[in-house]
C-alpha cells in the first residue's frame, strides 16, 4: 500500500512543482491528512465498502472543495478513478515527506514522557540543526512509560535517552550474566 501511495505522492510533487504550487499543495496535504485522522467517522466512511466512490467523492468535495487547490482536488479525482481513494491519507503523509525532503527540512519525533517547554523544544531544534547542517521540524510525542528521559527520531536513526530504556540495558546485562561473580 505505501509504494503505491508514494508513487502517488511523487506525481502529485511533481506536477505541483510544475506548476509552482507544492507549497500550496502540502499545505493541502497536511489539511486533508489532519482531517482524516482526527476524524474517525470519516475514516470508517472512506473506508466502507458499502458506500459508492461518487459518494465518497462528494463527500470529499463537500468537505475541502473551498479549502483545496484544483490540484489537490485532481489527485482525489485521480484515486477514485483508479479505485484507490483509501490511499489518500497515505498519499498525504507521502507528500508530505517528499516536500520536506525536496525543501531539505528534516523531521525529528522527540518522545518524552512530559511535554516538551517551548524553550527545550528550541534547544533541542537548535542542536539538531547545527547536527544535521538541515532545517528541522520537531514533533513532541508524549509517552509516560519512558519515564524519563527521551528518544530521539531523525529519519532512520534513533538516540533512546530515556530511563525505560536504560533499564531495559540494564536488565538484558543481567540476564546475560555480566555482573556475575567469575569464580
Amino acid at each position: 500500500m505505501n509504494r503505491a501511495a508514494l508513487r502517488y505522492a511523487k506525481a502529485a510533487l511533481s506536477l505541483a512543482n510544475q506548476q509552482n504550487k507544492a507549497s500550496k499543495i502540502n499545505q493541502d496535504m497536511n489539511l486533508i491528512d489532519n482531517t482524516i485522522a482526527e476524524n474517525k467517522d470519516l475514516q470508517s466512511f472512506l473506508n466502507n465498502p458499502v458506500f459508492k466512490a461518487d459518494e465518497k467523492l462528494k463527500a470529499l468535495d463537500a468537505i475541502f472543495s473551498s479549502k483545496i487547490d484544483t490540484v489537490t482536488s485532481g489527485i482525489i479525482k485521480l484515486l477514485v478513478k483508479n479505485k484507490r481513494l483509501v490511499l489518500l491519507p497515505f498519499v498525504a503523509k507521502q507528500f508530505q515527506i517528499l516536500f520536506k525532503k525536496s525543501q531539505n527540512v528534516a523531521s525529528a519525533k522527540v518522545i518524552t514522557a512530559v511535554p516538551l517547554t517551548d524553550d527545550l523544544k528550541e534547544k533541542v531544534l537548535q542542536k539538531i540543526k547545527s547536527e544535521t547542517n538541515n532545517e528541522v521540524t520537531i514533533e513532541n510525542i508524549v509517552d509516560e512509560s519512558i519515564l524519563g528521559g527521551f528518544i530521539l527520531q531523525i529519519g532512520d536513526k534513533q538516540i533512546d535517552a530515556s530511563i525505560s530504556g536504560k533499564l531495559s540495558n540494564l536488565r538484558r546485562n543481567f540476564e546475560n550474566n555480566e555482573y556475575k561473580a567469575k569464580i
